[in-house]
């Protein structure tokens, strides 16, 4: 038995609601657009004359031919994680060639930021930096168990390392016993 309702087309009229914004009397951005004066097409080929400058060095998308009219440079790609960032960039956005890296940038460049606080003796504050104070207030059934959660993966490889070296000593100690005789 066939269903028919899959094949049956849907008429937008008959749902509540459909093209609400069609009227641009109805629209609430439309008296905002009128002053603006931005009326024209929002898929407009033209690039607006003042360009903002590009002094440094700005990674932009494979899918652009040129780099974006405004764009946000907070800082400079460099070191390790600039290296991952360039190579993540000559990729498209729908490949995990480039998110992937761009996500062990991130890492990598936490990393190499606490390894520089540390050479210039500054002692990062862990505790504030994550938001610790603000989640024991605001959110401490959740603090508690991510704490509970981190002392017991913590305690656990402990015990696991730990133990590898026992049984590697006994076994050690078990031939060299055996080898006197």
């Amino acid at each position: 038995m066939k269903d028919t309702a899959i094949n049956t087309p849907i008429d937008p009229k008959t749902i509540n609601g459909w093209g609400i914004d069609a009227d641009p009397k109805n629209d609430p951005t439309y008296p905002m657009r009128k002053r603006m004066n931005a009326e024209e097409d929002p898929n407009s080929k033209s690039r607006p004359n003042n360009l903002q400058p590009v002094n440094e060095e700005v990674l932009k998308s494979v899918e652009r031919q040129h780099v974006s009219a405004v764009f946000g440079t907070p800082e400079l790609p460099a070191g390790l994680s600039g290296m991952i960032r360039r190579q993540a960039y000559k990729y498209p956005e729908n490949q995990y060639k480039r998110w992937l890296p761009l996500v062990l940038a991130d890492r990598v460049d936490m990393v190499e930021g606490l390894v520089s606080d540390l050479s210039h003796g500054k002692l990062p504050n862990i505790w504030a930096e994550k938001g610790y104070d603000m989640e024991w207030k605001h959110n401490r059934t959740a603090f508690v168990t991510k704490m509970a959660t981190i002392g017991a993966v913590t305690a656990g490889l402990i015990v696991w390392l730990s133990s590898g070296k026992k049984k590697k000593k006994s076994k050690t100690k078990a031939k060299d016993y055996l080898s006197r005789f």
